[in-house]
């Protein structure tokens, strides 16, 4: 039921259920917030929002209270300014003055809002608390004296991603954001999601770099440096130039890598291919063999170490299966510096990945072999395009340049892995030319392309009925385990990506705050699919010629070395 409140002097309308906020956004008015978060219910802690109602002795917060009929309600008025200004004073009385060294300069929520306010010069003097940042993830960086205590990386990682690697610690004055007890990040339950990141509206939570061993390895002639790209990226690098989101820059991205200096490029498309292959074949052998069902994805890191440490009674029935980043970091250092003739001390081996758990990833036991890691340095979506704008190259004026051989072609299918049940649909095109000789001549899967957080499609593949399921958010997962731990028995493949979307929402992509482009990339990934003349990534003519020179068959012995791994048990220490 809709009903009329007053806005500023107009008339608009709200319907019954709705916060002030949520009224005022449908209208097209924005009132500035810290703590917020769409789809999570309010908690009112920054203040930020509060407004104006004719008739309330004190201004309300527009994310918590209830919108009323022929409420008249005032955004901006002097009141509420003043109150929006002394609450960011207040903030920055307690806030370090290092703006120019921030991570997040120019794209910091609290720095905006200052500016916004015309907060010039500080008002509250005092002692600061001191902070000591904390560097021991392998994935994130944690700066407790940027932390504004909005509480938004709190509740998205309990809430949404269900890990509660993060709460309040102590009281008064002395409260701070932090893992149990105030230890270490690599003691907690986080599984590098990064999710926390992305809702981090200052510089308090950021992602772990490296630039400077990358950037002597580009600028030393005896080392032969080489990168992968991740199949999102391509759809994502333009917003961090100021382009429309979902931009495909593939040919000029890679064309911009050679002039920072990178003596090879690749796209690890090409190893998604590689994975859906050796994943369809290890799944059509365990269908066979009437193996315990189902089997889960194994590319999404953050997932594996939650299964590690949450639910380790299901390792096994986990795709043995690398990452496509550890595959091609694998044939990188076992395949491709062979045939270029390059010792594995002259090779430095750098993915670029929307993703901050790949840096755990690439640092994990398995993924070294006598000491080295197969992938040397992991950068974000962020980091690549900071580091392309660092070199002063204007990524729009480049000419589009090829990947480099003998891993250049891809399918379209090594894209869809960029999106939430881009997998499975990738993996059903192999899997049914397996099973039936066949291409499958339905390659666009619908129910798999929408954005809920769990999807299922059932199929019969010549003599086989199977059934598919898709989870996205590590907080959509335990359900459906306890659905297989309880008896469940009729799927057979379940993809599972932690962050919410998938990949193009990842915790390395580009940070906008208050919006979601995610969509526009998915869409943007969906395009290149529908266009692209190889849409099955067993029809990838690199793939084929790879098999032919190195890895014989899916699930060879060759392929069980390079291409495969195995997890264990982790025990959390708070």
């Amino acid at each position: 039921m809709f009903f009329d409140i007053e806005v500023n002097g107009k008339i608009i309308k709200a319907r019954n259920g709705d916060t002030i906020l949520s009224a005022l956004d449908r209208n097209g008015i924005k009132v500035p917030t810290l703590c917020h978060i769409n789809d999570l219910p309010p908690n009112g802690a920054c203040r930020m929002c509060v407004v104006e109602v004719e008739g309330r002795q004190a201004l309300l917060p527009a994310c918590s209270h209830p919108v009323e009929e022929w409420m008249k309600i005032k955004t901006h008025s002097p009141r509420v300014v003043k109150a929006r200004k002394t609450n960011i004073e207040l903030l920055l009385s307690n806030h370090p003055d290092d703006c120019l060294y921030c991570e997040r300069n120019g794209n910091c929520e609290l720095q905006k809002f200052a500016e916004d306010l015309n907060v010039r010069e500080r008002k509250f003097y005092g002692k600061k608390n001191k902070y000591k940042t904390d560097p021991s993830s392998a994935s994130l960086l944690r700066d407790p004296a940027k932390c504004i205590l909005c509480g938004r990386c709190i509740r998205i990682c309990e809430e949404v991603q269900h890990i509660t690697a993060l709460d309040f610690i102590g009281r008064g004055n002395k409260m701070q954001v932090g893992p149990a007890f105030n230890r270490g990040m690599n003691l907690s339950s986080c599984i590098n999601c990064g999710q926390c990141i992305m809702v981090c509206p200052t510089g308090a939570l950021t992602e772990k770099q490296h630039p400077g061993e990358l950037q002597d390895a580009l600028h030393n002639p005896s080392v032969k440096t080489v990168i992968q790209c991740s199949p999102t990226l391509s759809v994502t690098l333009a917003e961090e130039f100021g382009l429309r989101a979902g931009k495909d820059m593939e040919n000029l991205m890679f064309a911009a890598l050679r002039k920072l200096g990178f003596d090879y490029v690749f796209d690890t498309s090409f190893a998604a291919d590689l994975l859906i292959v050796e994943q369809a074949a290890e799944l059509l052998s365990k269908i066979k063999e009437k193996q315990p069902m189902p089997m889960f994805s194994s590319c999404c890191p953050a997932w594996i170490k939650y299964a590690e440490q949450a639910r380790p009674q299901i390792l096994n029935l986990i795709s043995t299966c690398k990452s496509p980043q550890q595959m091609m970091g694998s044939l990188l250092t076992n395949h491709f510096s062979q045939v270029e003739m390059i010792s594995d001390e002259n090779l430095y081996s750098v993915s670029a990945m929307p993703c901050v758990a790949k840096k755990f990833e690439a640092q994990r036991e398995q993924m070294t072999h006598k000491g080295i890691t197969d992938v040397d340095t992991i950068l974000t979506t962020r980091e690549l395009a900071r580091l392309i704008r660092l070199n002063g190259i204007d990524i729009q004026q480049v000419e589009p340049e090829l990947a480099d051989l003998p891993y250049r072609s891809r399918s379209s299918a090594g894209k869809l892995l960029a999106v939430s049940g881009g997998l499975t649909e990738a993996l059903i095109r192999t899997l049914h030319f397996m099973i039936t000789g066949k291409e499958f001549t339905q390659p666009k899967i619908q129910e798999l392309r929408s954005t809920k957080g769990r999807k299922e499609f059932f199929i019969k593949i010549g003599e086989y009925n199977l059934g598919f399921a898709v989870v996205n958010g590590i907080g959509n997962v335990s359900e459906l385990l306890d659905e297989i731990e309880k008896g469940r028995n009729d799927l057979h493949y379940i993809e599972v990506m932690a962050c919410p979307g998938g990949c193009v929402a990842g915790g390395g992509q580009p940070i906008h705050p208050g919006e979601n482009h995610s969509r526009a990339r998915s869409k943007a990934v969906y395009e290149v699919d529908e266009k692209e003349p190889i849409r099955f990534a067993h029809k990838n003519p690199s793939l084929i010629s790879l098999f032919d020179q190195l890895l014989e068959k899916p699930m060879s012995l060759k392929c069980q070395q390079l291409l495969h791994t195995s997890y264990e048990k982790r025990e959390v220490m708070l």
